[in-house]
Formats: structure tokens, C-alpha cells, sequence
């Protein structure tokens, strides 16, 4: 049976849009067909995570007007068959897709992709509000850091507010030093104060912000992201993946 899910954080700036990037990509490796919809209307950021940004033609607001059908909207990924794009409006805001409308093109999305992964604004606004009838889980994406973790509890009220299910966890941008030296939170010990259950982890990484420069996807890289991300595609797919253990790096001293 399709899914789909709703990709959440309080605040921006935390790795939403590339948990969903990368997400849809394991997945589409993998040969599951995944839809990757970009509902953050009016700013678009997805289709540059995907490397398709010269693609777009049209995009949600389009299918929701009816000014196109969603077939023609859909963008293909040109490395990943079983990889589709639903591109956001860079001229919309959250006030021109409502609730009702974005449940019956997620409900079509469905029927052509086993995964449909829903990158939605930051925050717990009226964009967020909207969405949450065409989803059936969520992910919670947070960064370990007092400001992200307070609104990502806002998230989590809202959510059981409109009595949805509990969304799993993603931590990103953690730093194993600065872990070990207690300077910044461990994921597990997030995951326990928001008391939510931790999906994975995704560490800093530099081939991120390089590949995002170069307009590519970290994950066609052997890099210690894009093996998080292996890892957490296993656990959202029901494998029992241990989480790494973090260790410091040594650093050596030569002599001449």
C-alpha cells in the first residue's frame, strides 16, 4: 500500500528539503518508485536538491488550479527511474493551496509512486495546517540545539492538537567532537526530550554544502552523509539498523 509522508521542522534552516532529497533518492536506488512533492510554495527548493531546476515547466499550483493535468507537471529524475518531482510555486503562498485540494493530488500521486514524500514549510503555520490531511506519517527534522528542539515541540503539539500520529526522528548536522566533549547533544538524548523515536542521524559534512554548490545530489558520493542517509533509508523501510557509535578522531603527530 502507498504512503505518504510529510517532511517537518520548527524552524528553517535545518535540513528538511535535503532529508527529502536524499530520502527519495535511497529510495528510487532501491527501485521503489517515490514522488518527492515540494509544498514549501513561494520559495522552491527542492527541484535544486534534485539537479532539475531547468526542468520545471510547471508546478502544484498549476494541477491545483487546474490550469494542467499532474502528469504534465511531473518532472522525471533524469539519473533515477523510479524517481518523480512535484515541483512549488515560486509566485504562490500557503493562502493558494488548501487542505482538501492538496489531499486529492496526493491521493493521484499514490496511485503512480509507493512513497510520496512531502517537503513542507517550516514552522506551524497555515501551510503546515493544510497539508496534514494528505499525509499519513510525518518525519520531524531537527538540528541539536536548544532553538530547533523548542520549535520543533511546537511541531509536536500541533500535531497531536490535530491527533496525528507521532512523527519519527532525524537529527542532522551533529558533530561527534563536539558530542564527545558534551558541547552538544547527542540524538538519542534529543529524541528523549522531544520524546519522539530517533530514525537516524546525519553528521556534518562538508561534500554536503560542496554538492549543493555544484548543483548535485551528496548522495552519489562515499561520504559519511550520504551513508547516514543509507542507514536511515533501511530503518524507514522496517531494518533494524544499529546506530554508529561515535568515536574521536585521532589525530596524529609526526616528528621529523
Amino acid at each position: 500500500m502507498s504512503q505518504s509522508w510529510l517532511i517537518l521542522s520548527g524552524k528553517g534552516g535545518v535540513g528538511k528539503t535535503m532529508l527529502t532529497a536524499s530520502l527519495g533518492m535511497a529510495l528510487a536506488k532501491r527501485k521503489l518508485k517515490c514522488c518527492c512533492v515540494d509544498a514549501d510554495l513561494g520559495l522552491r527548493d527542492l527541484d535544486l536538491l534534485l539537479g532539475m531546476e531547468n526542468n520545471v515547466v510547471f508546478d502544484m499550483l498549476d494541477v491545483a488550479r487546474k490550469d494542467c493535468k499532474l502528469k504534465y507537471a511531473l518532472l522525471q529524475h533524469h539519473q533515477l527511474e523510479d524517481l518523480s518531482l512535484l515541483p512549488a510555486s515560486q509566485s504562490g503562498s500557503s493562502k493558494d493551496l488548501d487542505g482538501e485540494t492538496f489531499q486529492k493530488i496526493v491521493t493521484k500521486l499514490k496511485k503512480r509512486a509507493g512513497y510520496v514524500l512531502t517537503d513542507a514549510p517550516a514552522g506551524v503555520e497555515r501551510g503546515l495546517k493544510n497539508l496534514l490531511p494528505g499525509s499519513d506519517y510525518s518525519i520531524l527534522v531537527t538540528t541539536p540545539d536548544d532553538v530547533s528542539m523548542r520549535n520543533a515541540e511546537r511541531v509536536l503539539a500541533l500535531l497531536e492538537e490535530k491527533r496525528r500520529p507521532r512523527p519519527m526522528l532525524v537529527v542532522n548536522r551533529v558533530s561527534t567532537d563536539l558530542v564527545l566533549k558534551g558541547d552538544m547533544y547527542s540524538p538519542q538524548t534529543v529524541a528523549n526530550v522531544l520524546d519522539v523515536p530517533l530514525l537516524g542521524y546525519v553528521p556534518e559534512d562538508q561534500a554536503v554544502v560542496a554538492a549543493l554548490n555544484r548543483h548535485e545530489s551528496f548522495m552519489n558520493q562515499d561520504c559519511p552523509a550520504a551513508q547516514a542517509m543509507e542507514r536511515i533509508c533501511r530503518r524507514f523501510l522496517g531494518e533494524y539498523v544499529p546506530l554508529p557509535e561515535m568515536i574521536r578522531k585521532r589525530k596524529w603527530f609526526f616528528r621529523k
